[in-house]
């Protein structure tokens, strides 16, 4: 039962723990790459690895994650010219060469027109994302905060602790 529930748990905890607003939508901005980008190579692990040492909010990251992984999968068509592009440029041919010789550059996927692609749109997309998104939820967190206080349902999944810290606010 908590596996389902988990979530709506990373959900709720993203709109009402301690974090700042910028320190949310920071997560947001950074899970939106981490989705963008295919999960079978070393940037994903490297970005999800990133996501989760820095000081942002992991609930909001995952949830980005989560749905800019689908997201991902439309754009597929888009990043795969950016890549082949970027691939087959030839002024670009020298540095992918040098790149690939290099031992563990080829597990990193550098050479997948997506992957190189999704990296490249996720990255041109984490400021902007994090621009629109910090005065959004700067304005709606404490209203949303406030709402889930009085659901029955964030009482059970929190338990009395979080709904006693949440009332305190």
């Amino acid at each position: 039962m908590f596996f389902v529930l988990r979530p709506f748990r990373f959900l709720a905890q993203a709109l009402t723990d301690q974090n700042t607003p910028r320190q949310i939508a920071l997560g947001f901005a950074m899970g939106l790459v981490v989705g963008l980008v295919p999960k079978d190579n070393l940037i994903a692990v490297v970005l999800m690895s990133v996501l989760c040492a820095t000081k942002v909010n992991l609930g909001a990251g995952m949830l980005a994650a989560i749905v800019f992984s689908w997201v991902g999968m439309l754009t597929d068509p888009l990043t795969h010219r950016i890549g082949l592009s970027l691939l087959t440029a030839e002024t670009l041919k020298p540095t992918w060469t040098a790149l690939y010789d290099l031992p563990l550059m080829p597990w990193i996927g550098f050479n997948n027109t997506v992957v190189l692609g999704s990296l490249l749109l996720g990255l041109t997309l984490l400021y902007p994302a994090l621009r629109l998104s910090e005065p959004v939820i700067a304005r709606y967190k404490p209203q949303v905060e406030k709402r889930l206080k009085n659901y029955k349902i964030a009482h059970l999944l929190w338990g009395t602790e979080w709904a006693g810290k949440l009332g305190t606010q």
